[in-house]
């Protein structure tokens, strides 16, 4: 196994250009020969004062793939996904997606370029209904101009239908369909979790980026969670995972990038990251049992 990084001065090649490697991973559709980059990390540095916060983060994700991203705490992780999703601007550096910049642009066309994220601290509206905080989250696609909502033409009255509809069949999709009228805050736990992975849904991601949606499941919350996960990508949606839970990481993801200090130490498949001794080292401790 070897790190990917690229030496200065190096062009990434194309979007879409084949990735070799050999097929692999427990998730379903494994990496396999030929599948394209959806998004390329290339260089990013960040620092805030005198703390280097990312070094020279280097990767791709590739189109199909569940890739988890993981590393001790203050490694860098969701200062990445920040970073992904135009939280902070780095210092250096650039995110292609489909091989168009993203590095810099405001939150909102990141979103509409087709990345979504998940918190690490749930980030619902509390006193919406869960149907409606969905609806939200389509908001990022419409295109019916203020005006137009303000005086509900018809393509605002469409385009709001639409999201309902669609809004109740990605509850359903996530498992709480039965929810759909309940508001947000007086849903279980567990159940907000799934509840914002729609609403994140909902805006039409290539990319679905998710911290530790697992944080403070029980066993069966945490199964139920995996297969949700692969039934993301058995739509179609490329997922990039930040979670703690190693036995989850092991059995979803395709492929793991592993972050210590800001740097990326390790990317390869779940079986040779978990045998890595710099990952060992900096992260697990002891081998996982991925059973």
């Amino acid at each position: 196994m070897t790190t990917a990084r690229m030496s200065k001065g190096e062009q990434p090649p194309a979007s879409g250009a084949p990735c070799d490697g050999p097929a692999h991973g427990p998730g379903g559709a494994g990496r396999t020969p030929g599948r394209e980059v959806l998004a390329r990390v290339d260089g990013l540095e960040l620092s805030f004062g005198g703390l280097v916060a990312l070094h020279d983060v280097t990767f791709d994700v590739r189109a199909g793939e569940i890739l988890g991203l993981i590393g001790p705490n203050g490694a860098g992780k969701t200062t990445f996904f920040n970073v992904l999703t135009g939280v902070h601007r780095p210092n250096r550096g650039r995110i292609l997606l489909e091989g168009r910049p993203v590095t810099g642009l405001p939150k909102h066309r990141i979103t509409r370029r087709g990345i979504a994220r998940t918190f690490q601290n749930i980030r619902l509206f509390s006193g919406m209904t869960a149907l409606e905080n969905v609806m939200v989250g389509a908001d990022a696609r419409h295109r019916t101009s203020v005006p137009g909502a303000l005086l509900r033409l018809p393509r605002h009255r469409r385009e709001e239908e639409r999201a309902r509809t669609d809004a109740r069949a990605l509850l359903e999709f996530v498992g709480i369909g039965q929810h759909a009228d309940q508001t947000a805050r007086n849903l279980p736990y567990g159940e907000q979790r799934r509840l914002e992975i729609a609403r994140a849904l909902a805006t039409g991601p290539r990319l679905l980026c998710l911290d530790e949606p697992a944080a403070g499941s029980t066993p069966a919350e945490k199964d139920r969670l995996l297969e949700l996960i692969r039934a993301v990508r058995d739509r179609g949606v490329t997922v990039l995972l930040i979670e703690h839970d190693m036995r989850l990481v092991m059995r979803v993801t395709d492929r793991i990038v592993v972050l210590d200090h800001g740097q990326v130490i390790a990317d390869g498949a779940p079986g040779d990251i978990r045998e890595d001794p710099r990952v060992v080292a900096a992260y697990l401790g002891v081998p996982t049992d991925a059973a």
